[in-house]
């Protein structure tokens, strides 16, 4: 189920123009893709999928795959509403496979079939292993964005395997990429399965780290206490939900395809699926793991009150950092070492066992 809306091509491109550049396309070929394209949805010259998949193909021919594979994921940006945005993603994944030869870390994709609503569900998983592991060790599990998928930001995988020297399992969250269902609030369940998956990989301990509505999940598998520990980078938790927080940059319509609606909603409807998504009941219980809770003081999409709502609690750190936005991005390598000095005193907690210190707050 899918369904296009009224969105600007213009709009997206001043709100993700440095994420588009930041992540490796060269400027004058973003450029050229921004002054070319004049519709959101028109799958024919000037529309937004046919200027991507054009750059996409050319680099492809090119033999440049990992740029061909990212020109691909703004193609099929912000979600998949129509068979030219799926084709896109199908090609997308085409060229990150062929580009993968050429990674810096051994990776392979494996597809999983996990339990979901009384049956199975597939659900790919891309892994990354840092050459220098030597033995079986904490595994970190990752979680993108309800727009933003693990081909879109393979860039902050490497890095947060080069910052924690740890493997890394990225999966898409249900309503997303390669999910096969909505996204619900029992995708917990698909969540809990890729938990049981990753303390296979190595010692029994796994690290959720979730980004954008990814870091929705890794609060809830945190606060649940299914994850031995979590970050959350930008989450919505529950004031992020209340009505009137997604009208900017299409977020509605984005949220409302992966929510699994065939048509626009109405305001009343969308946030009446998002009021289940709200992790009140998690946070009024202290059954939780330890927890990194990071976010930027300027998120147009994420509340402060979802990231100061961790402040005081058991186990718990908390970075709203300032002049920054969603998910921090913008100060990223901050993040990352906040990340790398948090990350070793919590695994060496968990991994003294049981009556250990925890870390502190």
């Amino acid at each position: 189920m899918s369904y296009q809306w009224p969105l600007e091509a213009k709009d997206l491109f001043a709100e993700r123009y440095p994420q588009m550049v930041n992540a490796g396309l060269p400027a004058p070929d973003v450029d050229a893709v921004r002054a070319a394209t004049t519709d959101m949805w028109a799958d024919e010259p000037g529309g937004w999928v046919h200027e991507w998949s054009a750059l996409a193909a050319r680099y492809a021919s090119a033999g440049s795959h990992d740029l061909a594979a990212l020109a691909y994921g703004w193609a099929r940006f912000p979600t998949l509403a129509d068979g030219a945005k799926r084709a896109a993603l199908a090609r997308q994944t085409e060229e990150y496979l062929l580009a993968a030869p050429g990674f810096a870390l051994p990776f392979r994709r494996d597809v999983l079939d996990l339990p979901h609503r009384g049956g199975l569900t597939r659900v790919p998983v891309h892994v990354l292993t840092p050459p220098a592991v030597a033995e079986k060790g904490p595994v970190l599990l990752v979680s993108g964005g309800v727009d933003s998928w693990k081909m879109d930001v393979h860039g902050l995988l490497t890095a947060l395997c080069a910052h924690t020297g740890l493997p890394v399992v990225a999966f898409d969250i249900p309503g997303t990429g390669d999910s096969q269902v909505p996204m619900s609030p029992d995708g917990a369940e698909i969540v809990r399965g890729l938990i049981g998956h990753a303390r296979t990989l190595g010692n029994g301990i796994v690290v959720h780290v979730g980004i954008s509505m990814g870091g929705h999940c890794s609060a809830r598998s945190g606060l649940a206490g299914e994850a031995d520990a979590a970050i959350v980078l930008g989450g919505p938790v529950e004031a992020a939900f209340d009505g009137g927080r997604l009208a900017r940059f299409g977020m509605d319509g984005i949220v409302g395809n992966a929510l699994g609606f065939d048509r626009q909603p109405s305001p009343d409807d969308l946030f009446a699926a998002l009021a289940a998504f709200s992790l009140r009941p998690l946070l009024d219980q202290e059954c939780q793991a330890p927890m990194l809770v990071v976010n930027g003081a300027d998120d147009i999409h994420v509340p402060q009150e979802d990231t100061l709502v961790f402040e005081g609690r058991r186990a718990t750190e908390v970075h709203l950092l300032p002049d920054t936005g969603h998910c921090a991005v913008t100060r990223l390598p901050e993040v990352l070492e906040i990340i790398s000095e948090w990350l070793p005193r919590t695994l060496s907690t968990l991994q003294a066992g049981p009556g250990a210190v925890e870390p502190a707050t």
